[in-house]
């Protein structure tokens, strides 16, 4: 298994390998590596009985956990594949899992074995407007080979295999979305109190252009009885803290919060938005989903797979449209605990033991090859 972040570092991608980790644990007859990268030295940890995490120092300057830069990648990407190579000297493998279809699918291609790659969204051409030029003169020609030689490619969301093969005309792309952990995310309990004075909205994200938040800041100016908490770092952070200060909007930015204290977060909002310009399907709406916690979010990826009947979405990079829908429910508080309920309604029939499940599949049907 390959994946350039895994807890401390990264943000879904990471946390979903891990979740699926736990998962794979309960399966005696699979042995695992994960290759993944470290903050700072070398390490290897037994995760379960079965399941061993090598952490290869990357030499990272840059201080955020949660973003990885090009050299980060690519130191990632040189020494994951001299390592993986030691590897298959030394145990016999069947196939190679890769999360990211680069750096890591292109890893796991050349390493020779049968691979099966995940999608999870920035890895697909023209899904960040950041990787514009290089996905158009590069690595969507480089996506094509890797995915029409992997096993199986898979989507986290119906989206992002739109997205994909329209990128790449005819691969077949399956779809395995995000799953939620249901008992570590879970409503305080079935009678919560009423919503009464101002509404908490909260927000899990990377505070990047993609995550779309000055439109949610731009959103709440001159509302009344709003207050917003902002959990996440990026470069943005400075250029946020100065526009909300500008519409004079109360906007608590509480950085990065250990995602085992995320639920307790959760559970002191009313409404969580996530305003992203591009999503695949966001883990952090399925743990506000499981929290029951109605959504507001954007209209892109996956999000058509998650609200339904628990939320709005919206226009991406409209800001009048996130305004109307958070006024939705200052004008009627009760839909905060009937579009609540909802969510986890939704989100019980989103467990990793599915998820899981059908990755256990993927790999009886590659070994059998």
């Amino acid at each position: 298994m390959l994946n350039y972040e895994f807890p401390p570092l990264g943000g879904g991608a990471g946390n979903a390998n891990r979740y699926i980790l736990k998962e794979l644990a309960r399966y005696p007859d699979l042995r695992i590596d994960l290759v993944t990268a470290s903050t700072d030295r070398y390490r290897r940890e037994q995760f379960s009985e079965n399941i061993r995490i090598h952490y290869l120092n990357i030499n990272k300057k840059d201080g955020s956990l949660q973003y990885q830069t090009d050299r980060d990648l690519l130191i990632y990407a040189w020494k994951a594949y001299r390592y993986s190579r030691k590897l298959i000297k030394e145990y016999q493998y069947d196939l190679c899992h890769a999360f990211f279809g680069i750096p890591c699918g292109y890893l796991a291609m050349k390493l020779g074995l049968p691979y099966i790659v995940s999608l999870r969204g920035s890895d697909v051409p023209f899904y960040n407007r950041r990787f514009y030029w290089p996905d158009r003169l590069f690595f969507r020609y480089l996506s094509k080979k890797i995915w029409r030689k992997a096993h199986k490619v898979i989507a986290n969301s119906a989206g992002l295999k739109e997205l994909a093969q329209s990128a790449c005309p005819g691969q077949e792309i399956d779809v395995i979305g995000n799953g939620v952990d249901l008992q570590e995310f879970c409503p305080a309990d079935e009678n919560k109190k009423e919503v009464g004075g101002k509404i908490r909205l909260i927000s899990v994200g990377r505070l990047i252009e993609r995550k779309g938040y000055r439109y949610l800041i731009e959103a709440l100016k001159d509302l009344p009885d709003v207050d917003l908490q902002l959990i996440g770092e990026g470069n943005l952070r400075k250029e946020l803290e100065e526009l909300a200060f500008k519409y004079g909007i109360p906007v608590q930015f509480l950085g990065n919060i250990s995602h085992q204290h995320l639920p307790r977060y959760l559970l002191q909002a009313d409404i969580f938005v996530l305003p992203s310009l591009n999503e695949g399907m966001s883990n952090s709406v399925l743990e506000a989903m499981a929290c029951g916690l109605p959504v507001i979010t954007t209209d892109t990826g996956g999000s058509k797979e998650l609200v339904q009947g628990n939320g709005f979405l919206v226009k991406k990079g409209d800001a009048q449209d996130l305004r109307r829908a958070i006024e939705i429910f200052i004008r009627d508080k009760s839909l905060i605990g009937v579009m609540g309920k909802k969510s986890r309604e939704n989100a019980e029939k989103m467990s990793w033991r599915g998820v899981v499940a059908a990755y256990s599949e993927l790999y009886v049907s590659c070994y059998l090859l």
